[in-house]
């Protein structure tokens, strides 16, 4: 059974917020828009510092309760973390027992990631290995490839986005998500893509992003948009 804090995720796919700005504010948004989980995303937040992090994660719980992602995402990944890798991953680690789970990038340096992984196991915290690629959507055997890479080195979940510059980029997107053979997260990026947010859980992608205030990735919906459209398909 693979769960993000009391979240099941064998029972449905969770719609997860991703809080940018102003935390407090969309936690509670995200909270009456229907999000089952909320991503930290400290990079955009600008948190740098581990006692920053801790009170507002205390924070947050207490307002909203909802399970926590935490995600402090690479700068080749689309993240605006601006110091050391060494800090950058460190504040994961110094969280990572009072978040729910943690999102580290397949590209991040072998050694801090396997540091992060080793650590969120021993605790029992769920691990999503993440990989971005802004341009294209590559072949299905490389995307394939990716998944096995990100589960190989301990992620409980693949996440893979891309951006689709073709129909046929989604369509395949979508065939690696339902034949995946364990958790993924499936995105297509972009205006092509967009669509994908709402289709691939019906797929087998077990997460799927939506934005509070301003889209932080292309293509991303809103928290209430992807619970209308999806309540509209069940």
């Amino acid at each position: 059974m693979l769960k993000i804090g009391g979240f099941d995720l064998s029972k449905g796919a969770a719609v997860v917020a991703v809080i940018s700005d102003f935390p407090m504010e969309q936690a509670r948004a995200a909270h009456l828009q229907g999000a089952d989980i909320l991503e930290i995303r400290l990079d955009l937040l600008g948190i740098e510092d581990t006692k920053s992090t801790l009170e507002l994660l205390a924070a947050l719980k207490a307002e909203v309760n909802l399970p926590c992602i935490a995600t402090n995402r690479l700068l080749s990944d689309g993240g605006k973390w601006d110091g050391t890798e060494k800090d950058r991953v460190q504040i994961l680690l110094d969280v990572l027992s009072s978040v729910d789970a943690v999102d580290v990038e397949l590209a991040a340096p072998a050694a801090s990631r396997e540091k992060l992984i080793t650590l969120a196991h021993e605790l029992d915290k769920t691990i999503i290995v993440s990989h971005h690629d802004f341009t294209k959507t590559p072949p299905i055997e490389n995307m394939q490839n990716i998944l096995e890479m990100a589960w190989k080195c301990g992620g409980d979940i693949a996440k893979f986005a891309a951006k689709a510059n073709s129909p046929a980029d989604t369509i395949n997107l979508l065939r690696v998500t339902h034949e995946a053979t364990k958790p993924v997260c499936m995105i297509s990026m972009g205006d092509i893509g967009k669509h994908t947010r709402v289709i691939a859980p019906f797929y087998g992608s077990v997460l799927t992003y939506g934005a509070v205030g301003e889209a932080v990735a292309p293509g991303q919906l809103s928290i209430a948009e992807l619970r209308r459209t999806m309540r509209a398909l069940l």
